[in-house]
């Protein structure tokens, strides 16, 4: 079927109805409508950078300042950069060994913690085990609930691991929080049928879930451990009650006992806290991508 097309000093075109007229709408629609949402993701986007950009800025202009001038004008912009405030707070405030601290209880605390969301979550995603709505309504709860401290102290206490590093390292590497549930939500996306097809190859179980299922996994499981080691590093309660010796202290701990001593000097106090949130936020600009595209995984499941 086709219908002629008339122009001006020209014989009839043919033309073939849907092939051009149809094309052309559809561009012009898509042409308008993406346009229109990007300026307001650009705006929303622009909103929350400023948000959340602004303290750290503010924290950096503090930190750059004399005690005289921060005293003079707190929300100036510094004029006269001080950077040996951070090599002070530095070596006065011991970070170094802070830090190290800190890394050693992240990375083994996160990856126990990845490790429990792996064996708990992907069964229950599965319906492997009985009680699969309860198990879900379980790890919503722990969400909620307070940590027990008490019981906690007493148990590392018995165990003989009270004031040791491998006693904290066990208590934040339980501490799933979200792990298993996010996990649990993105195993719904694994195929069905590859369990089956597992199992009529005489797959075990524990060898079909570390060498098929992990790999699938790998961005749920990343994300798990970032959302695990963003909490471990920023934790202070645990620490302040399962651990005493100082050479032992976390670098949040170390924050809070450099607070006790130069409390009255904010620049260097700035200082010190930007070394701290430092470590985060350079991992964070590394390591978004497979935060999110772990999040839209698990969302998906």
């Amino acid at each position: 079927m086709s219908v002629t097309t008339t122009r001006a000093g020209n014989d009839p075109e043919p033309v073939v109805a849907g092939s051009l007229a149809r094309p052309h709408r559809i561009r012009r629609t898509r042409g308008r409508g993406p346009t229109s949402v990007s300026w307001g993701a650009y705006a929303c986007a622009a909103l929350l950078l400023v948000v959340f950009l602004f303290p750290l800025l503010y924290l950096l202009n503090t930190a750059l300042k004399t005690p005289e001038a921060f005293v003079a004008d707190p929300v100036g912009i510094v004029t006269d950069p001080q950077w040996g405030n951070f090599f002070q707070a530095w070596s006065q405030g011991n970070f170094g060994a802070y830090i190290l601290n800190s890394v050693l209880y992240t990375l083994v605390g996160s990856a126990i913690g990845t490790f429990i969301a792996l064996v708990m979550g992907f069964p229950v995603a599965r319906g492997y085990i009985a009680g699969g709505r309860a198990w879900t309504v379980l790890f919503v709860l722990v969400l909620f609930l307070p940590n027990a401290l008490i019981t906690q102290f007493q148990l590392l206490l018995r165990l003989g691991l009270y004031d040791n590093r491998l006693g904290y390292i066990l208590m934040v590497g339980v501490g799933v929080g979200i792990g298993p549930l996010l996990f649990s939500g993105f195993a719904k996306s694994i195929p069905y049928e590859l369990d089956e097809a597992a199992a009529l190859d005489g797959i075990g179980y524990w060898r079909y879930l570390f060498g098929f299922v992990f790999p699938l996994a790998k961005p749920a499981l990343a994300t798990v451990f970032i959302l695990q080691a963003v909490w471990i590093w920023n934790e202070i309660i645990l620490a302040t009650v399962l651990l005493a010796d100082p050479a032992k202290f976390p670098v949040t701990v170390g924050l809070y006992a450099f607070k006790g001593t130069y409390s009255n000097n904010w620049p260097l106090l700035a200082a010190a806290t930007f070394i701290v949130a430092a470590p985060l936020i350079v991992g964070y600009i590394f390591i978004q991508r497979y935060l999110v595209n772990g999040v839209l995984g698990a969302v998906k499941g």
